[in-house]
């Protein structure tokens, strides 16, 4: 592929992503970058997140991270419900493709709250007809081997998983783009 086939993947979203904790190399987007380039793809990946960033932060610069105009855009999963339909909405509008990457709520905050907030992004992504990788954390969440000592954020090592569980669906849009080209 040539330079100008190169596909750009912007990663909005907030520390998960980020790579909160870590060198920039091991960061998520980093990570998925030298993923897919290992798998024969042309991409680049961008680091569009922010750590600490709240949903509406996420919204207010997305006008800022679609300047790039990136072919696929994968949305973190620390977005509520309403800020999340902007952002899937406009970006779709800007052409880019979407990959929707969930979350699931804590059980703490109680039974109610969890089933309402997990299901946010299951309605969303049937809404906007967007693929939806169920939660972001998957392999990784509440296993103190593969998180940093605050229990939150991924170590290096859960960055790993993230990236391996996450690469199917990500393979999917970039042959969905090549084929659209």
């Amino acid at each position: 592929m040539s330079r100008a086939e190169t596909t750009s993947i912007a990663v909005l979203g907030d520390s998960l992503s980020a790579g909160y904790g870590l060198p920039e190399h091991q960061a998520f987007p980093a990570r998925l970058e030298a993923a897919l380039k290992e798998r024969g793809h042309d991409v680049r990946v961008i680091n569009a997140s922010v750590s600490g960033d709240t949903t509406a932060g996420g919204r207010a610069r997305l006008d800022w991270t679609l300047t790039d105009k990136p072919q696929i855009v994968i949305v973190d999963p620390a977005q509520t419900e309403v800020n999340l339909d902007d952002i899937l909405a406009r970006t779709l509008k800007s052409g880019s493709r979407v990959l929707l990457a969930g979350m699931r709520a804590p059980p703490n905050f109680g039974r109610e709250y969890q089933q309402r907030f997990d299901a946010i992004f299951q309605t969303l992504a049937q809404k906007h007809g967007v693929p939806l990788y169920p939660f972001f954390l998957e392999g990784v969440a509440m296993d103190p081997a593969l998180n940093q000592a605050d229990g939150i954020h991924p170590s290096a090592a859960g960055v790993e998983i993230i990236v391996q569980g996450i690469l199917p669906e990500v393979e999917k849009l970039l042959q969905a783009t090549a084929a659209a080209r």
